[in-house]
């Protein structure tokens, strides 16, 4: 299963911009609509597109890897 850590890294651009950051807000700022993102916030997998997992990674800076991880359905 792959989990998105989406919720994190709101939570971590919020403290280093010392601002709360809304998913409206990443919605405006990806152009990926809202509905989509707060899908991949829940538990459960979701499909992304690649394109919507690059336009993620830049308004956060950050790598594939830190924006999901894969956990054994075990």
């Amino acid at each position: 299963m792959i989990r998105f850590k989406l919720k994190e890294l709101i939570t971590e651009k919020s403290f280093r911009e010392g601002r709360r950051i809304t998913l409206q807000e990443v919605a405006e700022g990806t152009g990926i609509h809202k509905t989509t993102l707060s899908k991949m916030q829940q538990p459960t997998t979701h499909n992304v597109t690649t394109s919507n997992i690059d336009l993620l990674c830049k308004y956060f800076d950050c790598t594939v890897q830190d924006l999901m991880e894969y956990i054994s359905e075990q």
